[in-house]
C-alpha cells in the first residue's frame, strides 16, 4: 500500500512515511493473510485480524461479477466490480488497511469467459488504482487441462507473457505494480520469472511477490531468488514449511498457506530478509500462514526482529 501519511500506533509492523535515501534500511509492514475462517464472510476475517493485532491486510479471495456464496457470507471473498470505497471502508471500521490485492489466475490454460485471467487481473488493477494500493499479485498456479499439460515450455513462456501484456501495460498508466508470485511450473523457478519478465521488455511495472514458501517448495533457493530480483520484488509472502514437505519439493509448486510458525520449518526467512532489507521497492508484507492468534504474533514478532537486526 502507499505510505500513509501520519504516525499512528502500528500493531506488528512500521508505517512507513517515505521512501527511505538510496541504501538506507527499508522497514515494512507486517499484514495478513485474510482468510483466518474460509468459510466465514470478510467481516468476520477482518475482526479475527483485528483480534489477532494485525492493522494491514491483503484482500486475498477475489472475483468478479456476483457470487451466490459470498453474498451468504460463506467465503471472505470481494466482487472486483464491487465499490471499492465500500470494501474501504470495512477494512477502516475495523482498523485494518489494506496491503494488496489477490488476483491469482490461470495463466497456462485456455482462455474462457469462465476462467478468472486477463480480464479479472486488469480489474484488479484499477480497483487497487482507486484506492491508492500499489501492488496487485497474480501467478499461473497448475496446468489443468489436457490442452496446457502438451504445451512446451517455450509456448508456456509466451501463452502467460501473452495474458499479462495488457494488464502490465494498464498497470503501468495507473502506477500500480503486477507481481508475479512463485506458485507454478514457470514463477517456481528463477528462469521462469526471468524468461516471463523477458517477454514482457522487462516493463517497470511487472515485478515479482516473492513468497518464500513456494519457491522454496518448487525447488529454488528463496535466497538466490531474493538476489536474482531484488531490484523487481514489491512484495514478500512469509511462510516456513517443515519437513514434511522435502519430498515435494520440486514436484509441488505452490501452498496456499503454512500451518507453522515462521522459523520452525525448513525455510532460511532471516536470510531473504537479510537480501532485502534495504530495498526501497517493498513496502508490505503478509503473513502466508494459519493458526492460532498466538502463532500469529509470534511469526510478525520473527519477521520484525529479523529485519530490525539485518537493517543495523
Amino acid at each position: 500500500m502507499r505510505p500513509l501519511k501520519g504516525t499512528g500506533e502500528i500493531k506488528n509492523g512500521q508505517r512507513r512515511d517515505e521512501e527511505p535515501s538510496a541504501g538506507g534500511a527499508s522497514v515494512v509492514n507486517i499484514g495478513i493473510f485474510l482468510i483466518l475462517n474460509r468459510s466465514g464472510p470478510l467481516e468476520e476475517n477482518l475482526r479475527l485480524a483485528g483480534e489477532a493485532g494485525f492493522d494491514w491486510a491483503d484482500i486475498t479471495y477475489t472475483h468478479d461479477g456476483g457470487s451466490m456464496m459470498e453474498r451468504s457470507g460463506l467465503i471472505p471473498s470481494v466482487s472486483l466490480d464491487s465499490n471499492p470505497f465500500t470494501v474501504k471502508r470495512l477494512f477502516e471500521k475495523h482498523g485494518v488497511h489494506i496491503s494488496t490485492i489477490c488476483a491469482h489466475a490461470p495463466l497456462l490454460e485456455p482462455s474462457s469467459p469462465a476462467r478468472f485471467g486477463s480480464t479479472e487481473i486488469m480489474k484488479a488493477i484499477k480497483f487497487a488504482a482507486a484506492l491508492g494500493i500499489r501492488d496487485v499479485i497474480t501467478t499461473e498456479f497448475y496446468t489443468d487441462s489436457e490442452w496446457s499439460k502438451k504445451l512446451s515450455r517455450e509456448q508456456r513462456v509466451c501463452i502467460a507473457a501473452e495474458k499479462l501484456y495488457e494488464p502490465s501495460r494498464l498497470a503501468l498508466d495507473y502506477g500500480v505494480k503486477l507481481c508475479l508470485e512463485p506458485h507454478g511450473p514457470l514463477t517456481g523457478t528463477i528462469q521462469g520469472l526471468r524468461d516471463i519478465l523477458d517477454m514482457l521488455d522487462n516493463i517497470e511495472s511487472m515485478g515479482i511477490n516473492l513468497d518464500t514458501g513456494n519457491s522454496w517448495l518448487g525447488g529454488a533457493d528463496p535466497v538466490e531468488m531474493a538476489r536474482v530480483f531484488k531490484d523487481r520484488i514489491y512484495h514478500i509472502h512469509f511462510k516456513d514449511l517443515g519437513k514434511e514437505f522435502l519430498e515435494k519439493r520440486g514436484k509441488l509448486f505452490g501452498s496456499g498457506f503454512s500451518t507453522i510458525e515462521l522459523g520452525t520449518g525448513l525455510i532460511d526467512i532471516p536470510g531473504v530478509i537479510n537480501v532485502l532489507k534495504d530495498s526501497p521497492r517493498i513496502h508490505n508484507s503478509t503473513l502466508e500462514i494459519t493458526g492460532s492468534p498466538q502463532m500469529l504474533r509470534a511469526s510478525a514478532a520473527f519477521v520484525k526482529k529479523h529485519w530490525e537486526e539485518a537493517a543495523v
